[in-house]
């Protein structure tokens, strides 16, 4: 990858507006908007997500570029999520970041928000994972594995059936009386609390598909059983629930990556998405590293939530193998991998 490009790229695939200037694998600025206002109703809420994503645009996109220390003169392109994600907030987005390309004589660069998250490992600081590589993509929407041939070459080896594990999280975290987004506080109870206090059935899927459904009922089941013995269990237990909550999915997408790493001969393995930035998880691929069986690449916490950051660098990846997009390429919500 040439080391002068300079790309400007916007994330709005959900609900936080994120703009980001990188210069080769070097990140200028990264600057995110985040929306409170979700919490209040358990969950993103798409048309308020829209709205902010309107009203935060123009001044973080602002904020980056001064942080940055560029000019229109600087740029050699502008690059924004396409696809997968809300439409609206998609919407908001794209048409800024192109408008904005088209009204400064700049190529605009659509990148798919899976890609940006995988692509991630090749900013600084590195060291970036040798091609090919298997990365194990977990987020509140996806969860995959993925191999890694090049960057515009990727193919999915297994994903999940139903759920994906951070939406997992977030519901089982609902379940034991958590606050939205329950995911982060499953991972900070876990720490305090036995893994191994409760079992719960693990789902039974061929290959390297996964699913968290089933899980999801085994959890739901144990609560009820026991919370009509004792009114107070879910109190006194919330670390122990936590704890063998997360370890019941940690196994499930361990085992899927061993296996996907036996069939494979790929030990080049990394993690990306929101779910990457979880302890227990990045934990067992240390595990991993120190013993010297895989070759491990974890993200900075960073880069594991959505950042534009990503999208700068996908976007960059792209316009050197000359892809660019046009004003009538609209947002995909459902944008295939």
């Amino acid at each position: 990858m040439q080391k002068n490009l300079t790309i400007l790229a916007v994330e709005s695939s959900c609900d936080d507006t994120g703009v980001a200037v990188i210069r080769g694998r070097q990140v200028l600025s990264n600057v995110i908007a985040g929306q409170e206002v979700h919490a209040r109703y358990g969950g993103v809420v798409p048309e308020l997500a829209s709205r902010a994503h309107l009203q935060h645009m123009v001044p973080t996109f602002e904020a980056a570029l001064e942080q940055a220390g560029v000019g229109v003169a600087d740029l050699d392109g502008v690059a924004y999520t396409r696809g997968p994600g809300l439409h609206g907030s998609l919407l908001v987005g794209a048409t800024f970041a192109k408008t904005w390309a088209w009204a400064h004589d700049l190529p605009s660069i659509p990148v798919h928000h899976m890609h940006a998250h995988i692509l991630a490992h090749f900013l600084d600081p590195g060291p970036s994972p040798k091609l090919p590589f298997l990365c194990l993509t977990v987020s509140g929407g996806h969860t995959q594995i993925v191999q890694v041939n090049a960057p515009d070459q990727m193919t999915i080896l297994g994903q999940t059936l139903d759920d994906a594990a951070g939406e997992a999280f977030d519901k089982l975290a609902k379940l034991i009386g958590l606050p939205y987004p329950g995911g982060p506080l499953i991972d900070r109870l876990a720490t305090e609390g036995n893994p191994h206090a409760f079992e719960f059935a693990k789902p039974r899927v061929d290959g390297l598909d996964m699913s968290f459904s089933g899980l999801k009922t085994s959890v739901l089941n144990v609560l009820k059983k026991e919370m009509a013995a004792d009114p107070s269990f879910l109190g006194d237990r919330t670390a122990d629930i936590a704890a063998s909550v997360q370890f019941a999915i940690l196994n499930i997408l361990m085992e899927k990556l061993e296996r996907a790493v036996s069939s494979t001969g790929i030990r080049e393995v990394a993690i990306a998405g929101g779910v990457s930035a979880n302890r227990g998880l990045r934990a067992r691929l240390a595990e991993k590293a120190e013993t010297g069986e895989w070759a491990v690449h974890i993200p900075p916490m960073s880069y594991c939530t959505d950042n534009a950051a990503m999208i700068a660098i996908a976007g960059s990846m792209l316009l050197e193998a000359g892809l660019e997009g046009g004003l009538g390429l609209a947002p995909d919500p459902r944008l295939s991998f």
